[in-house]
């Protein structure tokens, strides 16, 4: 028997979902910021719009809305 906090799918997805739309809701207000001057190494402006459009993919799954 595990002793550890047990959730339900429900509110397992619903963390998922919660944070999956906060790492989408940052990693855009960091392409904005870059755009607008701020400085970001050229890596990962390729890369956060990489994982932007795999999360545009992903949170609807979790019955989110990007």
């Amino acid at each position: 028997m595990s002793s550890g906090l047990m959730l339900d799918y429900d509110i397992a997805d619903k963390i998922t979902l919660l944070s999956l739309q906060d790492h989408l809701k940052c990693l855009r207000k960091e392409l904005e910021d870059y755009k607008e001057g701020k400085w970001l190494h050229p890596e990962d402006v390729v890369k956060n719009a990489e994982i932007i459009a795999a999360l545009e993919l992903l949170i609807p799954y979790y019955g989110g809305t990007v």
